[in-house]
């Protein structure tokens, strides 16, 4: 719309104290609106003003080059376990344990927040489904993880919740004995496998309650606490020789025309099922983001080949999808030369260039403590390769230890010899989508498999 300056009420009140530019050069417009009396002025700050402007221009054509290029989050993290749960519930202990991390330049802490079927802090979701008749509180009756959090992130170190146990759980626990139609089997109809957590069944990550039910919890931690994220590890996953369930073997049916293979590892059996438990862990993230942009989705699984064969935890694909946020690898081997096989692949490099990847170092457990020697081997590898480190767990950090904990602390204290500040907002947010691919097509020339019967499981053989 072209308006006449001339005619308005502001150009009869600027115009006596400006410059006429109607009959002027263009050397004088830029003068047009400024009073005779500021130009003087202008004309002996002009040369400061252009160099001024000329250094800031290039501060930003440097700095630009600069933020793109700045080197991915060093990952330098610990769990804490069950094991480390009267750490949790005292605050001076866990005062001191924070302090001491900070000191150690460790920035990011990993605590359990649901193992053996239980949620570890006061869950609204686990009690009104009457899965948990207790609620785990520190000494005080204070929140552990509340505490936690607010000691940490006082010190600067970030905190992430580890949802450990994932799909498993006790055969014996509230979850397992009140959903019995949520838990997946293998052929022979039995429900049960031997995990590091003893004999575990496995809810089944198909079913839709059972991923509601996930998901209420994942998002009450991500709600309810000031974290700076959620962290799955290898168990958000299921063995590959489980899924002949009745509600699976239908879905693989409807989808694909035909029964599922006999072999628990053929291929195509293989891929379906990991491509469910991918597109759920993307709803999952999306889930997440949506009330918490700033959540850092961390996952943790085992080496990518056994991941994907052994467990249909296609990690590569979500890491690749854009689902993950940070990934740490768990190797937890003796041996050097196997444990540097592990961190030295294509899959591990490829994750490198897009998020913060890290590698999961063995410490120690209560009946077998790990010595220094074998850490320090595998940290200076680790660190050669410009990974970042997570230590399983807290405890035997120092406290199950062959050596004296002076010369423990020593050693640690030589890891990361200054500081790597850690933010979430350093972390480039993601929106992941995976509508599983279109099941193949049948074969009009194969022969139908037989359906798979769900009997009783043999009696096992005694020694």
């Amino acid at each position: 719309m072209a308006v006449d300056c001339r005619a308005s009420k502001f150009y009869h009140q600027i115009m006596p104290g400006c410059v006429s530019i109607a009959n002027s050069p263009f050397k004088t417009m830029t003068l047009r609106i400024i009073p005779r009396s500021w130009q003087r002025s202008i004309k002996t700050l002009f040369p400061l003003l252009f160099a001024l402007s000329f250094i800031i221009v290039l501060l930003a054509n440097n700095l630009i080059p600069a933020i793109a290029q700045q080197p991915r989050q060093e990952i330098r993290g610990v769990w804490m376990t069950t094991n480390d749960k009267d750490i949790l519930r005292d605050r001076r202990k866990l005062g001191d344990a924070v302090s001491q991390l900070k000191r150690l330049n460790f920035n990011t802490i990993y605590p359990v927040v649901w193992n053996s079927g239980y949620a570890m802090y006061p869950s609204y979701v686990a009690q009104q489904r009457d899965i948990q008749p207790f609620v785990y509180r520190g000494l005080d009756g204070q929140d552990m993880i509340a505490d936690l959090i607010d000691k940490a992130h006082r010190q600067g170190l970030l905190v992430i919740p580890w949802f450990e146990f994932g799909f498993m759980a006790p055969p014996t626990s509230e979850l397992a004995t009140l959903h019995p139609e949520w838990l997946t089997q293998k052929q022979d109809g039995s429900q049960t496998s031997n995990d590091a957590g003893g004999e575990v069944v496995w809810l089944n990550p198909f079913h839709p309650e059972v991923q509601q039910f996930i998901t209420e919890l994942v998002l009450e931690i991500t709600t309810q606490y000031n974290a700076d994220g959620i962290q799955f590890d290898d168990h958000m996953s299921l063995p590959s020789e489980f899924g002949y369930d009745d509600y699976t073997v239908a879905l693989y049916t409807k989808e694909t025309k035909k029964s599922p293979p006999k072999d628990f590892q053929n291929p195509a059996w293989v891929q379906w099922r990991a491509n469910k438990i991918t597109a759920f862990m993307s709803q999952l993230n999306q889930a997440v983001k949506a009330v918490k942009p700033q959540a850092i989705f961390s996952i943790s699984p085992n080496y990518y080949d056994f991941a994907y064969k052994h467990h249909l935890q296609d990690w590569l694909a979500w890491v690749r999808l854009d689902i993950a946020d940070e990934l740490i690898v768990q190797v937890y081997r003796p041996n050097l030369e196997s444990f540097v096989d592990k961190i030295n692949r294509p899959e591990m490099q490829e994750a490198q260039q897009k998020i913060p990847t890290g590698v999961g170092i063995m410490t120690g457990l209560r009946n077998n403590p790990v010595p220094i020697q074998q850490i320090k081997s595998q940290v200076q590898a680790v660190q050669g390769y410009g990974l970042g480190v997570a230590f399983f767990y807290y405890e035997s950090l120092w406290e199950y230890a062959p050596e004296p904990l002076a010369h423990r602390l020593s050693q640690f204290s030589a890891f990361f010899p200054s500081s790597a500040f850690r933010t979430a907002l350093q972390i480039p947010r993601r929106a992941a989508t995976f509508p599983p691919p279109a099941p193949p097509k049948p074969d009009p020339k194969a022969k139908p498999e037989q359906p798979i019967k769900n009997t009783a499981p043999s009696p096992s053989p005694t020694t």
